[in-house]
């Protein structure tokens, strides 16, 4: 039995530098994967969704060259260089971490799969036959992630779909993607290989694409990706998959009637679930919820003291930095007396849609839930002059202010570059800049920012 001071289990974002830290603070510390260092957002999700993306939106411009008055006739895409390219971003990235975890003193890596033994025991089986390590540590944190989640539809185990992960390997462009789901992983993807070649059917269950936004948000994001050509149900549930010679059907009830489209291609994008299984944590006194996500309190500490779980296992915002900031909760906490919680943190994040939807704060829905006063500024894209003049005028901004002191209390940005925008607001409302302020703040001439004077300027009309 090798003792540690705390062990690390996955090297997501959140695992991987808090493994630093705390072998920083002299800690003898074990961080165990089982698969690639890095996590989802390294390997499956962020890095190579958007290095893709990127060569997509470059088809995009070259197909549609003519508004700018450039005329290309005709090109291909060699799908793959695009996936070649994006292995190679994703193996650099990979490989910068795996040299600083191994140049960290204090710090042992472990590839292999990790099985709790007891409360404070664990087990790893190594990657060769019969390899097999046990450790102990006063400490441990669970950073194992997600992994998609395949809804139990009848056929669905009998035809060869595809996931967020899987799909990222393909080097033929599919010729008709049927994508089950219509979230944010959905559409970004959906939008990829539509602007690659694909015909792209969307099927979404809730009555709006994107359901945990505002409808103008949802509408706006539905009639662009239909104008470029993306078939969207909603209303819409599978029932049945099955197998063709050359395609794959998919029987779905769409707006109550039945109905059966062909593909050649099957996309499950459906949502997550814990990857929790594997670690036997029946062993231990950590709980989990009727879906396996490990139970947290607003310090991240599970129901067993002294271990913790971060990012996407615990159930919060499956968002890359989230799980970044839950490893500076947890270390400050430990080392800084910092009585930081989960409790009311900012949670901004983007959709890597062309144009981007970009969140902070409250949504309309949210702020009438919670009984809010406030009033709402929005401002269209085709009103902002650097959009005019770049000529991506899709989109708007929207914030909500508070009726009686001008505090933002949210925004949603739908627009070129709409994640860096609105990241402008999320710090006006950290530091308790109001509307007021903003509306009459500088910005350079003829950035987004400035869009901004307008946006509130359109509370005094």
């Amino acid at each position: 039995m090798q003792k540690f001071d705390a062990i690390i289990i996955g090297s997501g974002q959140g695992g991987t530098p808090l493994a630093g830290k705390l072998a920083a603070k002299g800690w003898k510390t074990a961080i165990i994967e089982q698969r690639y260092v890095g996590g989802t957002c390294i390997n499956d999700g962020c890095t190579p969704t958007k290095a893709m993306i990127a060569c997509a939106e470059v088809a995009n411009t070259v197909l549609h060259s003519n508004r700018w008055g450039v005329h290309c006739v005709g090109f291909n895409v060699d799908m793959p260089f695009v996936v070649g390219r994006k292995n190679n971003i994703v193996e650099e990235f990979r490989n910068g971490i795996n040299t600083r975890l191994d140049e960290t003193p204090n710090l042992t890596l472990f590839m292999g799969t990790a099985v709790f033994t007891g409360p404070k025991s664990i087990k790893v089986m190594g990657e060769e036959l019969g390899e097999e390590h046990k450790l102990t540590a006063e400490y441990i944190f669970i950073n194992t992630g997600t992994t998609p989640y395949i809804p139990p539809i009848k056929g669905i185990d009998k035809v060869p779909y595809l996931t967020s992960t899987t799909i990222l390997d393909q080097v033929v462009v599919p010729k008709e993607l049927i994508i089950l789901g219509g979230s944010y992983v959905a559409l970004e993807l959906g939008q990829l290989y539509l602007r690659l070649g694909s015909s792209v059917i969307i099927l979404e269950a809730a009555s709006q694409l994107l359901s945990k936004e505002d409808p103008d948000v949802s509408v706006v994001i539905r009639n662009m990706l239909e104008q470029e050509g993306m078939q969207i149900h909603t209303n819409a549930s599978a029932t049945e998959v099955s197998k063709t010679d050359n395609s794959i059907a998919v029987t779905a009830t769409i707006e109550g009637k039945p109905q059966t489209l062909q593909g050649t291609h099957l996309l499950v994008a459906t949502g997550r679930k814990p990857q929790t299984a594997a670690l036997e944590l029946h062993k231990t006194n950590v709980l989990t919820n009727d879906k396996g996500f490990i139970q947290v309190n607003e310090k991240l500490e599970t129901s067993a003291p002294g271990i913790y779980a971060l990012g996407d296992v615990n159930g919060g915002p499956a968002f890359t930095h989230i799980s970044y900031n839950d490893h500076l909760l947890v270390y400050k906490n430990l080392f800084e007396s910092a009585n930081l919680s989960t409790k009311d943190r900012q949670l901004p994040y983007c959709m890597f849609t062309d144009p981007q939807l970009g969140r902070i704060g409250l949504s309309e829905q949210a702020a009438l839930k919670k009984g809010l006063p406030f009033k709402v500024a929005k401002l269209p894209m085709n009103k902002v002059a650097r959009a005019v003049e770049t000529g991506h005028t899709t989109g708007f901004i929207k914030a909500l202010v508070h009726e009686y002191d001008n505090t933002i209390l949210g925004a949603a940005i739908i627009g070129k570059e709409g994640g860096e925008l609105v990241s402008v607001l999320q710090m006006a409302m950290l530091g308790g800049i109001t509307a007021t302020q903003v509306r009459d703040m500088i910005f350079a001439h003829p950035l987004y920012a400035e869009s901004l004077n307008n946006l509130f300027m359109s509370l005094d009309q």
